[in-house]
């Protein structure tokens, strides 16, 4: 077993399958970048700490049994492609969707889905152009500040979801920026790959 398996099974508890198919993604990814930019090169040796382990970690963090998560701006499918890959084995009840606008990015993702044999459904369109999705579980990964990404939860998020973003060092910043506009709850907790960086589960969310 390879270090970055090992650092992603102390995460996530996880069967050899499911860890080949991560292997098979990462090699898509080292296949498909020099055309598409999936990932910053300087990342591309480093696929499966740099964001394999943070999209396992909002998985583990959101803790999805069933329902419906959708994943904003998934580009090369961080966190939501990975998401699906988990939830074949650990919740399959669980259906996911990727939004990604650049036809480009989303007919990877199809392609991932097919290769890998994954439930993963991909809409290539605008976020805000979507038809609301009513999705239990909402995430997003360095696509835009906390306040937007609050408001594309009142058109795709159902009232009893949750949010599931994936922040960098400013996130309290976000936080208290997004509180002048919105009421919500949230629960921070620490990127297993970025100090300082947190996952943010938030819910119970309405306008200020």
């Amino acid at each position: 077993m390879s270090s970055e398996e090992a650092a992603l099974l102390a995460h996530v508890d996880v069967s050899r399958e499911t860890l080949d198919r991560l292997g098979a993604y990462a090699e898509l990814i080292r296949k498909w970048n020099p055309t598409i930019n999936l990932v910053a090169k300087s990342t591309l040796d480093d696929v499966w700490d740099r964001h394999f382990l943070d999209s396992a970690a909002a998985f583990t963090a959101a803790n999805p049994k069933s329902g419906r998560w959708v994943d904003m701006g998934s580009g090369g499918g961080f966190p939501g492609a990975v998401v699906a890959i988990l939830a074949a084995e650990l919740a399959p009840d669980l259906q996911v969707t990727c939004i990604e606008s650049d036809v480009r990015k989303a007919s990877f993702l199809r392609t991932l889905a097919t290769q890998l044999q994954i439930p993963l459904g991909v809409l290539s369109r605008r976020i805000e152009d979507t038809p609301p999705q009513n999705a239990d579980f909402l995430s997003a990964r360095a696509l835009s500040p906390l306040k937007l990404l609050l408001a594309h939860c009142e058109r795709h998020l159902s009232p009893e979801g949750r949010g599931v973003f994936l922040k960098g060092e400013s996130w309290r910043q976000e936080v208290d920026e997004a509180l002048e506009t919105f009421r919500f709850s949230v629960d921070n907790r620490p990127s297993p790959t970025h100090p300082g960086s947190a996952i943010l589960v938030v819910g119970d969310i309405s306008r200020a």
